[in-house]
């Protein structure tokens, strides 16, 4: 009897499985809105300048392919902790953040998680509901039991911050608290300002553990602006982890460059942080690479590149909005009468449709039109090629209900 016989087929991942059936489809107009991924108005990933500067340096210059330490690049860590907290941060300034290079945002993830699993195995972690699918699997695998908080609100399309604050002024101190710093995946709804300042005021009376998960900045509002959470959270002195990749606002995707901070509560503990941080990494895959992290700290680091990168990705986040405006008038011009105010409203790559699954299901079988089944649409694959089909198909399916 083989070792794996009690081994079930795993049911497909819902993002990773809409890719395969979308590169399955034979149909020559199929368009897909599933997978998370920026997409210039060509339908292409595209390789920024200030990347591909960098690159063409680092393919000149010989260079050793040897290992990094268990907790990366040393400047990269440095320049990142700067980016995602601020450099006048005082949680920065005073040492209290420890900082280790991780593989892309999951990775990131999967190191803090299994760093809390060592430090306080027996809390509950909350998820907002919904959430990015790979939450619960991330945290479900490092043994946490997971629950969710209240985030989302159907009628209104807005996030429903009172019944969030609800749900974490009930929950249990130690109880992590897993939040999307920006462009809230899938929902697209963010917290305002205020709206984090009342979240920070309840995680500090019941002493939660906030975990940020970002992997958007500058891609919402601002590169300062997005970091926000952090600048609320470390000004009240909390204790709390941020994950953040470079995959969409770098475009660095199969490079799996990111890291994870945790915001202690002095240097010494940041030490004592960073050196169980480093056992978990050694466990996981000993050191993370060493290509994607060259890039963006070279970035960071030089006035002039950074610079570019800042434009280029205001350039990103600004086509994400105009194709936002684009399909809401489009639609509103097809004839759709509801309210369609919350597709201009919400931000990032994700437009949370408010479609059903069997409308999704519909809008794949006889459009070839692909997005997720909570309705997830993501609006950085619209261009002015695709455009006009989806709006017509989207249009026909809001119509017919």
């Amino acid at each position: 009897m083989s070792v794996f016989s009690c081994l079930e087929t795993a049911p497909r991942d819902p993002i990773m499985g809409m890719t395969e059936a979308y590169m399955a489809d034979p149909a020559p107009d199929k368009v897909n809105l599933g997978v998370g991924v920026y997409l210039d108005e060509t339908g292409k990933i595209p390789l920024m300048m200030c990347v591909q500067a960098v690159e063409q340096d680092l393919a000149a210059t010989r260079r050793p392919h040897g290992y990094l330490p268990m907790s990366g690049m040393a400047g990269y860590n440095t320049v990142v902790q700067e980016l995602v907290f601020g450099p006048s941060s005082s949680a920065v300034i005073t040492g209290r953040v420890a900082t280790l290079q991780a593989v892309a945002g999951t990775g990131a993830l999967r190191v803090g998680a299994g760093l809390l699993a060592l430090a306080s195995p027996d809390s509950k972690v909350l998820l907002s509901d919904p959430s990015w699918e790979n939450h619960d699997l991330v945290f479900t695998r490092a043994g946490f039991t997971t629950g969710t908080y209240r985030y989302y609100d159907a009628a209104t399309r807005s996030v429903d911050i009172e019944g969030m604050l609800d749900d974490l002024r009930a929950a249990d101190p130690g109880t992590i608290v897993v939040m999307h710093a920006s462009c809230h995946n899938p929902t697209g709804c963010d917290l305002t300002h205020d709206e984090w300042d009342r979240v920070t005021e309840v995680v500090q009376e019941r002493e939660l553990v906030p975990f940020i998960d970002m992997a958007y900045q500058g891609l919402s509002l601002s590169v300062i602006q997005d970091m926000y959470p952090m600048t609320a959270l470390g000004e009240a002195g909390v204790n709390f982890l941020v994950a953040n990749s470079f995959s969409k606002n770098f475009g660095l995707y199969g490079e799996r460059v990111g890291a994870i901070h945790f915001a202690t509560s002095d240097s010494a503990e940041a030490t004592r942080v960073l050196s169980q941080a480093k056992i978990v990494v050694r466990s996981l895959y000993s050191n993370p690479p060493t290509q994607g992290a060259a890039i963006v700290s070279t970035i960071l680091s030089s006035r002039e590149l950074r610079g570019i990168w800042e434009k280029e990705l205001g350039e990103m986040r600004d086509r994400i909005k105009k194709m936002r405006a684009v399909f809401r008038s489009g639609l509103e011009n097809a004839g759709v009468t509801q309210d369609l105010s919350y597709i201009t409203s919400q931000a990032g790559l994700f437009s949370y449709s408010g479609l059903t699954v069997p409308q999704m299901q519909r809008l794949r079988n006889e459009f070839h039109i692909y997005g997720l089944d909570s309705g997830r649409l993501c609006v950085a694959g619209l261009n002015a090629f695709n455009m006009d089909r989806v709006i017509e198909a989207v249009s026909e399916i809001m119509k017919s209900e």
